[in-house]
């Protein structure tokens, strides 16, 4: 059983081009959200015309408003200044809407809430995965703010051994760096 996502043409007169999931894989994510603008490579094939690779995934038009409610402390050029952070993700379920990471050399989990996911591009996320976060302390802990899938993050924007000990302060908010 072949498993994909059909992308349908913005100009109408061209055909649905089929994403198999290992091709979005090799893109380095394992699912994107509903209206993102997806790039391709595709190429006909006996079954229609199927991608071949993914060029660049746009997450869906929301405007600059956060996410969820428990952002709408942090501006959008506030969270992009914090630090993208190497993680991998502990479990997320998608029917309850929310999961958990572990960053790189760090205790303790990043709560990841569906509507964070869904802002960045991403539809679901799988056990193991590796993802860049950029996070806040919220509410009730440590919160990811933006999600990335690893693969797509420039080798010169990995953090440092620094960067990554920031987690260690009491408070870390999307003003304080």
């Amino acid at each position: 059983m072949q498993h994909g996502l059909w992308l349908s043409s913005a100009d109408e007169s061209e055909c649905d081009v089929l994403l198999h999931a290992n091709v979005l894989r090799n893109f380095g994510q394992s699912s994107v959200a509903d209206g993102s603008a997806v790039e391709v490579i595709a190429q006909q094939t006996a079954r229609g015309m199927q991608a071949v690779e993914v060029l660049s995934i746009e997450p869906p038009a929301g405007g600059q408003m956060p996410p969820i409610a428990d952002l709408s402390g942090a501006a959008p050029e506030e969270v992009e200044r914090l630090p993208l952070l190497p993680a991998r993700v502990k479990w997320f379920d998608k029917a309850k809407g929310f999961g958990f990471a572990n960053i790189f050399g760090q205790k303790g989990d990043v709560f990841l809430h569906i509507e964070v996911l869904r802002h960045c591009g991403f539809a679901d996320l799988t056990v193991g995965e590796a993802i860049a976060l950029r996070v806040v302390d919220g509410r009730r802990g440590l919160m990811a703010a933006q999600v990335l899938s690893w693969d797509r993050v420039g080798e010169d924007s990995r953090p440092s051994a620094a960067a990554a000990s920031l987690l260690l302060k009491p408070r870390l908010v999307a003003g304080a760096l």
